[in-house]
């Protein structure tokens, strides 16, 4: 049964104008809590495959992540990633997914929180409010589903759990 991991970027830094949106990196906030939402990770087992956008607060979030939990896989970098919409990451999973039993997906709102609510849609899970609420930066959502990644569509998963860094 595949499981998805959805990690929206840790918390990121506005201090400085002049740099592109792409290019904001962690403040200190996102750093501490990175770590944290990495040994969340590992407990949760084994990660197959990352796909994650190249924006420099994914990078740094999940060089964070990392330490936390330090045998994940290489990541696939995937600039699609980046202020996609649910139907083109619901894609990139399809096309991407391939054998892997536990793929973490890394990137940004909107597109994340819609992901996580479009695909469990209907579902009862105590944290689902919790998610359709908020899906705050570092937040995590871990979904199962039947059949195969090139199945995957709206409704097909189920809720584990939504973890917020508050929660840990």
């Amino acid at each position: 049964m595949p499981e998805l991991l959805i990690l929206r970027h840790a918390k990121s830094d506005w201090g400085d104008p002049s740099l592109r949106d792409f290019d904001r990196p962690l403040n200190r906030r996102g750093q501490e809590a990175a770590p944290d939402m990495g040994e969340l990770v590992a407990r949760k087992g084994p990660v197959d495959k990352i796909l994650a956008s190249p924006a420099r607060r994914v990078v740094e979030t999940l060089e964070g992540v990392r330490k936390g939990a330090p045998d994940l896989p290489a990541v696939q970098f995937e600039h699609e990633l980046y202020g996609a919409s649910v139907g083109e990451i619901v894609d990139l999973l399809r096309k991407n997914g391939g054998d892997a039993t536990r793929v973490m997906l890394v990137g940004h709102n909107p597109g994340l929180h819609y992901l996580a609510l479009g695909l469990t849609d209907g579902g009862e899970h105590p944290d689902r409010d919790t998610l359709a609420h908020k899906f705050p930066t570092a937040g995590l959502a871990h979904i199962e589903f039947d059949g195969s990644w090139a199945q995957l569509k709206e409704g097909s998963g189920r809720l584990l759990s939504f973890t917020r860094p508050k929660d840990l």
